[in-house]
């Protein structure tokens, strides 16, 4: 049931393609015109789309809902989504309240009355809405490709982004070095392919950040743990979704993630896809919030072909890389890399932040539901910010470019240090940062954290030992249970210096520089791991602890208290030392003693301070940011330099696409959409392009076309009127003065039913009698009208539906039909030649012995005896042999000459040569295409068609056009 009605949907649609366009032209900047009081003959669908109304059942409807209802409620949804369950209850108490009840064939009232079929009439003008914007974008592409053939471009962008993004896509010019930028800013069966990659071992490579700077940002976030679970397995069928969007925040593309945790094959998978659409020569930058890790994986694996990561560079977003190690700042941190501007990277939590109102509405629908509802909120949201891409470009001229750039450009006035100079700083401080020195103190910590753990059991044993002594000591004891617990305190004292020597040969001061030329007695630096130790064990550095961990923590300490009072003692007497032996012109800070306590420990201050000999970290220096606001200006210029572009491009397409002939049926949505991109010129003016240049490109697009077109002026097509209309609403006060005769006389049903084809102006008493009583007969039977030599061409629904999906096989009547259009078309052009085009049903009749009169019946109207090429269109499901074609060829010859005296055709020394020696298809549905492909091929002179499987797609849509194009009665 449910697939009948689904299948009955999809071939009413197709059909309903036309009428929608003419009421859409009909009403649109106009009042809308009033309903007849009756509308009969509601099982043509397209009658009621004439007249305002969607139907809510594909056949027999009871019901119909406004087309403008529906249109309203498509722009309410893409502001507050899936509100149907709200308008269906609004509707019915809205009526209710009117003093109207549906009630059923029991008389009581129904419930939900309006919930089903509004969801239906709204779900199916949505596909009736996209089948029309499908086509006429179809349309609009050909006419971009022309228009891209004669500007004849090295690389451009694939459409798909260029549409998406033009200030991103649109540029010409690509190969920019990663070292100076990049030519693109995104933000961001791979998962088998990454598993066999990981197999082997890693290459060798050099890293400017060193692998164990990499590895603490990956225990750092959770988008580097690919196994932690955000959301239950068993609930969802999918975990979430990651986005590959542009720097202009526009979302770009999509991917479900069906595994636990974030995992590295989402983000390769859509730079995968990305760089698939990109020219060869194009450069990316893409931030992510661990692009680090990423990066080393890409680096080290061959995940990725060379082609892809020599054109890729990775960078952290701005603000989660605050939260990485400092050396991996230095590197991915996007103030601190050269070429990025102002790209901050966040432009996913800002995307996240307007899905939020699909949160609730998605907690219980199905995931096909949810992913519809992602990919209309994504699609709707591309539009609205592609059309405020001035807007951003504005705004980051003034808050950053200016903003910024002034407050740096006074920070470095007032330093006095010549911008060299600090340069050259910089770049010293940065090598200095990036070397393994500077990553010494983390190594030098693990191992200390190894020798503090094992003096911390000795210092526990200890306390056992002199326990235990005590307590043998009270009593009786032999000479053995003596010697016993000597040798346990002699091992005890083995182990406390064998921990000394493996203190002393981590070799603190061969691995810090710094201390070259201080006193060896000075080695105590040492006790400021043990600082470091005793601030991590009292929640001091670390992040903070919940509860649980805050208990464990509390036994942690108190299981470790005679470790933590050693080591409080000896650094206390430490500090003693160093302050005896210190010399200040080493520049090494002394430490405080600390308190013996853990209660006064935990409010100490001195244990908030940072004492270490490494160079503190600091924020992004001012010289880098009036760099980045540098880089930001120039970037801006590109953006708004491609805006202007695909302006003129867009347009010119659109003029070409509207002076087109094959595309009459779409001149209003052509026209409408034209207009907006008018409307652009003045929206997208910006500091960087003036309104002049968008001017002066719209008249240059305007005459490319015509050029293109081959035309010297507008085309024949109706000129819509596009201007938004002012409505002057009638006064009030004059409605008291209008009588009974404002209202139409009430229609009977089958005047109704003739009412949109008949005249709009009625007859009066006095004309009626000038003119006479009318006497007509009504035939229900189609006319016997030909064109060109052919009968009539009739197109049912069904047909017109296989001609518009682009999966579809072409059945007898396509085929058949379409021939005769494609003849009737090729007419015209100079290299037109004349044929016979025969019926698929011709050669079925020679098979199944049909007799004379059946033959010439069906094929005496192509005057096949005049020509000298004939046309034999093939559609059979069972192989046919070349006999049975010779044998048409004979009895038609033969019935001829009976009956209209022609002479015989030669029939010996017949020979079939193929004209094609190589599979031009490889899919199982443009079977029928193909054959009209050749047909056109043959009528022109050729012997076979030029055409690629690719171009099947705009071939159909040109044939569909043409069938489109056929009057109805």
């Amino acid at each position: 049931m449910a697939y009948n009605l689904y299948a009955s949907w999809k071939t009413l649609i197709p059909t309903l393609v036309d009428a929608h366009l003419k009421y859409s032209a009909r009403t649109h900047g106009r009042p809308l015109p009033e309903l007849c009081p009756v509308i009969s003959a509601c099982a043509n669908s397209g009658f009621l789309i004439h007249h305002g109304l969607f139907p809510t059942a594909p056949s027999q409807p009871h019901m119909a809902i406004s087309v403008e209802l529906l249109t309203f409620y498509w722009a309410l949804f893409e502001r507050s989504c899936d509100t149907i369950h709200a308008l269906a209850s609004a509707l019915k108490t809205h009526y209710a309240c009117r003093g109207f009840q549906m009630i059923n064939a029991a008389g009581q009232v129904i419930q939900e009355p309006f919930r089903h079929g509004l969801g239906q009439a709204v779900q199916w003008y949505d596909i009736l809405q996209n089948e029309v914007e499908q086509q006429t974008e179809a349309a609009v592409q050909i006419s971009r490709e022309r228009v891209y053939e004669a500007q004849r471009p090295q690389w451009q962008c694939a459409s798909i982004l260029m549409q998406l993004c033009p200030a991103c896509f649109r540029g010409v010019s690509f190969g920019r070095p990663l070292s100076e930028g990049r030519d693109i800013h995104v933000v961001d069966n791979v998962g088998s392919r990454i598993l066999t990659q990981r197999k082997h071992p890693p290459k060798i490579r050099a890293s400017l950040v060193l692998d164990e700077a990499i590895d603490q940002c990956k225990h750092s976030y959770e988008a580097a743990d690919g196994k932690k679970q955000k959301a239950a397995m068993d609930s969802f069928d999918d975990m979430g979704i990651m986005a590959l969007i542009c720097c202009h925040d526009i979302p770009l593309f999509f991917a479900n993630i069906d595994s636990p945790g974030e995992q590295q094959k989402y983000a390769i998978s859509l730079i995968e896809h990305l760089f698939s659409l990109l020219p060869q020569e194009a450069t990316v930058v893409t931030l992510y919030d661990v692009g680090c890790v990423l990066s080393r994986s890409l680096s080290q694996y061959d995940i990725l072909p060379h082609s892809v990561t020599s054109r890729l560079r990775f960078a952290t977003t701005a603000m989660h890389a605050y939260g990485h190690e400092w050396a991996c700042q230095l590197e991915y941190n996007p103030r601190m890399c050269t070429g990025l501007g102002l790209t901050d990277g966040e432009g996913t939590e800002r995307l996240w932040s307007r899905f939020v109102k699909l949160i609730g509405i998605q907690r219980s629908s199905s995931r096909q539901r949810c992913l519809w509802l992602i990919d209309w909120q994504a699609g709707a949201i591309g539009l609205e910010m592609r059309t405020d891409l001035a807007d951003w470009i504005k705004r980051h001229l003034k808050r950053g470019v200016n903003g910024q750039g002034a407050t740096a450009k006074e920070v470095l006035n007032n330093c006095g240090i010549e911008t060299q100079d600090l340069r050259d700083q910089w770049a010293d401080q940065k090598k200095s940062q990036l070397s393994i020195h500077a990553h010494a103190p983390a190594r030098l910590k693990k191992e200390l954290d190894v020798v503090l753990t094992l003096q911390a059991d000795l210092d526990a044993s200890e306390k056992a030992l002199q326990v235990t002594r005590t307590v043998v000591e009270k009593g009786t004891n032999t000479d053995e249970t003596l010697d016993a617990l000597e040798s346990l305190e002699r091992s005890h004292d083995r182990l406390m210096n064998k921990v000394e020597v493996l203190y002393a040969s981590l070799n603190v001061q061969d691995r810090f520089p710094e201390l070259q030329g201080i006193d060896l007695d000075f080695r105590a630096i040492g006790s400021f791991f043990e600082w470091d130790k005793l601030d991590r064990a009292v929640g001091g550095a670390n992040q903070a602890l919940g509860m649980k961990l805050h208990q464990q923590t509390r036994k942690a300490i108190a299981k470790r208290q005679p470790a933590l009072m050693t080591a409080i003692r000896k650094f206390n007497s430490y500090c003693k030392r160093l302050e005896s032996l210190f010399d200040p012109s080493w520049g090494v800070p002394l430490p405080a003693p600390l308190p013996t306590k853990l209660a006064d420990l935990r409010n100490d201050q001195t244990l908030m301070e940072d004492v270490w000999i490494t160079p503190s970290v600091g924020d992004v220096p001012p010289l880098l940011k009036q760099d980045r606001c540098r880089e930001e200006q120039c970037c801006l210029g590109l953006e708004a330099d491609n805006l202007c572009q695909w302006f003129r491009d867009e347009l010119t397409a659109l003029e070409l696409a509207i002076r087109s002939p094959t595309n009459h049926p779409f001149s209003f949505p052509l026209q409408q959409w034209r207009d907006h991109i008018l409307q652009l010129q003045t929206k997208w003016v910006t500091p960087l392009v003036s309104s002049i240049r968008f001017a002066t490109n719209a008249s240059i697009a305007v005459k490319l076309a015509i050029t293109l077109s081959e035309s010297k002026g507008p085309s024949e097509t109706t000129i819509y009127d596009l201007i938004p209309m002012s409505l002057a609403l009638p006064d009030p006060s004059l409605e008291d003065d209008t009588g009974e005769d404002f209202f139409a006389p009430e229609e009977a049903p089958e005047e109704a039913a003739l009412s949109d084809i008949l005249p709009d102006s009625t007859v009066s008493d006095d004309e009626e009698d000038i003119v006479g009583k009318p006497e007509y007969t009504i035939c229900w039977q189609l006319p016997e009208v030909s064109q060109d030599g052919f009968p009539l061409q009739v197109f049912e629904p069904r047909d017109m539906s296989l001609l518009a999906r682009p999966t579809a096989r072409l059945n007898d009547v396509c085929i058949n039909s379409c021939a005769a259009l494609l003849y009737s078309k090729m007419l015209k052009s100079s290299h037109f030649r004349p044929c016979a085009i025969l019926s698929t049903h011709d050669l079925p009749h020679i098979r199944y012995n049909a007799v004379d009169d059946v033959l010439w019946r069906n094929t005496s109207w192509t005057s096949f005896w005049e020509k000298d090429t004939c046309i034999l269109p093939i559609h059979r499901p069972s192989p046919v042999g070349h006999w049975d074609i010779m044998n048409l060829i004979a009895r038609l010859s033969s019935i001829a000459h009976q009956r209209r005296g022609s002479d015989y055709r030669d029939l010996k020394g017949w020979v079939a040569q193929p004209l094609i020696d190589h599979p031009l298809q490889t899919n199982g549905y443009d079977c029928g295409l193909w054959v009209l492909a050749a047909i056109v091929a043959v009528l022109r002179g050729a012997h076979r068609p030029g055409m690629r499987e690719e171009d099947m797609v705009a071939f159909r849509h040109y044939v569909h056009t043409l069938v489109v194009r056929v009057p109805t009665a």
